[in-house]
């Protein structure tokens, strides 16, 4: 399968519409994905990147299809990682000796990965590569999200190869922004950025502004995951710099786990008293403990506040509140309030322990916290409709 963007350039990828989940078993992809690969035909032939490992032969297949592997002269490898490299090995055996540009980090992943001394040719930040009636010009983005990472701007066609940068994981047969189902895109680009690039919010504010000093005209983005953004793919940029600012919504989010649903009840009081306190906010309800961790950590990215609780089970927290903050620790999380609850039986720990990991990881404890002992009653469900309400009022101080 192969998409003509325009004269000279082509989507070669894979779409996978069967992906669930991906870096290893760590990142869920309800949407499946797309690996993302471009031909750019001018005097010289480009490919830039490649597609995983398992579709190899499928890829080369399918790229024989749009052009004589010996008429590509060069090959641009962007990152490392075995969803954009995975098909080096099985390409170079049909095309040996043709030049890889990357940077030098990528050099390192590569011969590591693939244990080959392949023709590298090591590129850095304004590098260019003259292929006729254009050129592409190469910009280094170390830590987004890798060392390796590498972007390619096409002059002339004024297209952007991304890398990961602006992606989603999103199989959809409609490959351009402004075919897709909107919601679904703008839905999957948010989660993609929570729980990869949120990390590195900082690097990717001072790339972007460094990209955009550059005054490259932009016709397109070409990302190697997901849709391209060929109307308006300034939105993407503009989006990712509101996103990379310590980015809040209007919402709070209440995160537990149970046992005998006492912290369950607590859990659902606490949102009402959350809810009469300020009507305007969103408040979003899960139970850790049966959804799923990526999609909690891109509502906790989207939230101002987060109120959590867990029983105690043996001197400790349920193992699925510690996971998540433990997840959310790696986020990098900044500007976010948090407060934590709790039923107890024999001794009540959790929430003193809940307030520790919570501020470990970045997040402004308001208050103490609240225990109920055993299962709550009527008069201790008032407690928690007022411990709602005042972590609500909390935020109008």
């Amino acid at each position: 399968m192969s998409i003509k963007l325009k004269d000279g350039i082509t989507w070669v990828g894979k779409i996978d519409w069967e992906l669930r989940k991906f870096h290893g078993e760590s990142l869920s992809t309800h949407r499946g994905s797309s690996y993302n690969a471009f031909l750019v035909e001018d005097e010289k032939t480009v490919l830039v990147d490649t597609v995983w490992g398992p579709y190899a032969k499928e890829f080369i297949e399918d790229l024989k299809k749009t052009v004589d592997l010996k008429k590509i002269d060069y090959i641009i490898a962007q990152h490392g990682e075995t969803d954009h490299s995975g098909s080096l090995s099985e390409l170079l055996r049909y095309i040996p000796g043709t030049p890889v540009y990357c940077t030098a980090n990528a050099v390192k992943s590569l011969k590591g990965q693939y244990h080959e001394d392949w023709n590298f040719q090591v590129v850095k930040t304004g590098d260019r590569l003259n292929i006729g009636s254009k050129e592409f010009v190469f910009i280094e983005a170390p830590m987004l999200h890798w060392p390796d990472s590498l972007l390619s701007y096409l002059t002339g066609d004024e297209i952007l190869f991304s890398n990961d940068a602006f992606g989603q994981h999103y199989a959809t047969a409609q490959m351009f922004n402004d075919l897709a189902d909107q919601s679904e895109m703008l839905a999957e680009a948010k989660k993609y950025y929570a729980n990869i690039l949120a990390p590195f919010n900082k690097l990717v504010e001072k790339k972007i502004q460094e990209v955009l000093a550059l005054n490259l005209p932009l016709k397109m983005i070409c990302p190697d995951h997901g849709v391209i953004w060929r109307q308006n793919p300034a939105q993407i940029i503009e989006q990712y710099l509101l996103w990379a600012r310590d980015y809040q919504e209007n919402q709070i989010t209440v995160l537990y786990d149970t046992m005998w649903n006492g912290t369950r009840r607590m859990a659902e009081t606490i949102a009402e008293g959350i809810k009469e306190a300020d009507p305007a906010v969103t408040v979003k309800l899960y139970h850790v403990g049966k959804e799923d961790i990526n999609d909690i950590v891109t509502e906790v990215f989207s939230s101002k506040g987060i109120v959590v609780g867990s029983p105690t089970v043996n001197n400790r927290v349920l193992f699925s509140l510690a996971g998540l903050i433990d997840e959310l620790g790696r986020m990098n999380l900044k500007n976010k309030r948090a407060a934590a609850f709790g039923a107890y039986g024999w001794s009540g720990e959790a929430v003193k322990l809940l307030n520790g990991m919570l501020t470990e990881v970045g997040f402004a404890i308001v208050n103490d916290g609240l225990r109920v002992a055993w299962n709550p009653d009527e008069e201790q469900l008032d407690s928690c409709r007022q411990f709602g309400r005042d972590f609500a009022a909390d935020f109008t101080k």
